[in-house]
């Protein structure tokens, strides 16, 4: 029950100076949705499909709770109507019906058992912004994306825990869809994603700077993640989950680095982009060599060399564009630098590729291969 009301506080710390008792009303709505989700969901689970093994309420008791929870949901959003204006109340009003539709209507296709919990918590992330400014801003929106994208990941995963069961009764979640090598690559590829989000909102000025250090930790714990067994995984993305919106919110309330500027490398001079060559340069041989494919990189690099060479040195012959921080020494009419550059980007393409083909195992991990 935590995520969706700390979600809508959230919205409310992004919005600036909030009223409490606005944010406690947002909050309730977010209460009665998702406990309107539980319940439905293992109601549905439990007596309809056989799927839990026990389940602490009776029939009677899960119809009574659904009213309950449906009839305080339908106060709050009266009261949220008649405090705000009516966009709080539609806002807010998809909350519900997520909760109420996810079984056993949205959970057995593979988008929507995917994008409900997401998409339920992207909206208690607006709704809570909203009911506080009546409006919606870009940085908003572009926080309620990142976490709608992530989570999808994550619940990519969750829901591989029951890959055989589902299977068995044919409950298309993306793991049976895709089969669970591609459908962890696929949740992976979205986590990523989410994350450079982060790094584009930071750097567009609409997160707050030390937003990516939010998203390096999360990063971290996806890392790790990615190599465990569905049950661990789950268990550090969700964890990691909550590290992600807590240093999110102590970036939004604190910012704590507004007041500092970006490391200025360009104390070293002439030999300013030598550095940086030599640091990812670096980086990409410890790759390859942990990866065991330096060799086979070298014959690659060898191979796209020559038009690399040629677009390099087209592009600094027309205007294209200029290189200021370099030592001045040029080597067949390009500076030494690019002729580094060309070695290193490459190299490190292909480190990270091989690191993570060695991370996946052999094999796509399809439906047709699991199979077999």
């Amino acid at each position: 029950m935590l995520p969706p009301l700390a979600a809508s506080w959230f919205g409310a710390v992004v919005a600036g100076e909030f009223v409490l008792g606005i944010g406690l009303t947002h909050m309730a709505a977010m209460f009665f949705a998702v406990y309107t989700a539980h319940v439905k969901d293992g109601y549905i689970d439990f007596y309809k499909r056989g799927e839990d093994d026990d389940h602490p309420m009776t029939i009677r008791g899960c119809r009574l709770a659904l009213a309950g929870a449906t009839v305080g949901f339908a106060c709050v959003l009266v009261a949220l109507f008649l405090a705000v204006g009516p966009g709080a109340a539609l806002i807010t009003l998809p909350t519900w019906f997520i909760g109420y539709l996810h079984a056993p209507q949205f959970d057995t296709n593979p988008v929507t058992t995917t994008l409900g919990y997401p998409t339920g918590i992207a909206l208690a992330i607006l709704g809570g912004f909203y009911v506080q400014t009546s409006t919606l801003t870009p940085s908003i929106v572009g926080f309620a994306l990142v976490f709608l994208v992530t989570l999808a990941g994550v619940k990519i995963i969750d829901d591989e825990q029951d890959y055989d069961y589902d299977r068995s009764i044919q409950k298309q979640t993306v793991s049976v869809a895709l089969g669970r090598q591609r459908a962890r690559t696929l949740a992976v590829g979205l986590m990523l994603l989410g994350l450079v989000g982060v790094l584009w909102g930071s750097v567009d000025g609409r997160f707050p700077p030390s937003s990516p250090l939010a998203a390096l930790a999360f990063g971290v714990v996806a890392f790790l993640a990615y190599r465990a067994e569905p049950t661990v995984a789950t268990m550090l993305l969700i964890r990691g989950a909550y590290v992600f919106l807590a240093l999110l919110l102590v970036a939004v309330w604190f910012e704590p680095l507004a007041t500092v500027g970006l490391p200025d490398v360009t104390v070293l001079g002439p030999y300013t982009y030598l550095a940086t060559e030599v640091v990812f340069g670096a980086a990409a041989l410890v790759l390859l060599v942990n990866a065991d494919a330096v060799w086979s990189a070298a014959k690659t690099i060898v191979a796209l060399y020559p038009i690399a060479y040629v677009w390099d040195w087209y592009t600094l012959k027309v205007g294209v564009f200029d290189i200021t921080m370099r030592t001045g020494v040029d080597l067949f009419g390009i500076p030494i630098e690019e002729h580094i550059f060309m070695l290193v980007v490459p190299a490190l393409v292909l480190g990270i590729h091989e690191t993570l083909r060695g991370d996946s195992g052999d094999g796509d991990g399809g439906p047709a291969e699991e199979t077999l």
